[in-house]
């Protein structure tokens, strides 16, 4: 008999489960356990090698608009840094990207009532947006000084500051892209709320894969 997967979060609060329905502490649980689960799996994928370089989705770039003035830039002497600039941001955002994982988890644990009752109502990205609003200030925080050791071992920010400093005052360059350390640790965020949404999305449509017997009760495949 095939089974009909609902939507996570919209089982959660359903009024038509049968008289077996969790109760609300069980129903929390199953809710924090999700959104564990999907923190420390999008973390862990980010977090290793080519995490962020082999992944096109993530991977960061250089600036759009060093990208496009890349003929005048390399005029300027920055061209032999581009391969090298971009396997070192990214490098330097799987590194820090592990720092992640402690602030989501606790978001989860500190989430509020009226948080858990947003996300489930609040469309299937509902729990990305929360991530975000709850902890971007703070992984911002620990990804930057990450960041930053990371390129200083090659001395590429001095160099990317340089030039990029001369695009800038060029009108080449966004100021906010001028500086390499905030420009990786803005990105660094950027693919690990992208990869959080990712495992939204898996989990809302296929609880049961997650293989937790407490999921299962919750969200009504227990049987």
């Amino acid at each position: 008999m095939r089974i009909l997967l609902v939507p996570l979060f919209a089982l959660c609060f359903s009024t038509s489960l049968a008289a077996a329905e969790p109760s609300s502490a069980e129903t929390a649980s199953g809710l924090k356990e999700a959104l564990t689960r999907g923190a420390e799996v999008a973390v862990s994928q980010l977090g290793r090698t080519d995490g962020f370089l082999g992944d096109k989705r993530v991977r960061i770039p250089l600036p759009d608009s060093i990208r496009k003035a890349e003929k005048m830039m390399r005029t300027l002497g920055a061209g032999k840094y581009a391969d090298e600039l971009i396997e070192t941001m990214n490098r330097a955002a799987e590194s820090a990207v592990v720092e992640a994982k402690p602030i989501l988890v606790n978001a989860v644990k500190n989430m509020s009532f009226d948080d858990a009752r947003g996300i489930v109502s609040g469309g299937d990205d509902a729990a990305t947006r929360y991530f975000r609003r709850a902890t971007a200030d703070e992984i911002a925080q620990k990804f930057l000084p990450v960041v930053k050791q990371a390129t200083a071992r090659v001395q590429l920010a001095d160099k990317y500051n340089k030039y990029a400093g001369k695009a800038a005052k060029l009108g080449l360059l966004d100021d906010k892209d001028a500086d390499l350390d905030q420009y990786v640790t803005q990105k660094a965020m950027d693919g690990l709320f992208l990869m959080v949404a990712e495992q939204e999305k898996s989990i809302r449509k296929d609880p049961v894969a997650t293989g937790s017997a407490l999921l299962k009760k919750v969200f009504g495949f227990g049987g």
